[in-house]
């Protein structure tokens, strides 16, 4: 969780400098973390590429198509 930390701090200071911000993340800690997610899914590849979630993480955790809030979830547990 270090690195995280870490990334997460050097991503806050661009945030309050003005910047925006896109990350492309499976990290949990990096997701918890986000002002907003969009989840594509619900598989990769052919079976994916569809929007599954869009909005606040504390929603996503409600999202029962969404592996990712599955996962966030467990992961906040």
């Amino acid at each position: 969780f270090h690195d995280i930390k870490k990334l997460l701090k050097a991503l806050n200071t661009l945030i309050e400098q003005g910047n925006t911000i896109l990350v492309i993340e499976h990290n949990m800690d990096m997701i918890k973390c986000a002002d907003w997610v969009i989840d594509i899914g619900p598989e990769g590849g052919d079976k994916g590429g569809h929007v599954v979630f869009e909005g606040k993480p504390e929603d996503l955790l409600k999202a029962k198509d969404s592996y990712t809030g599955q996962f966030l979830k467990a992961h906040l547990k």
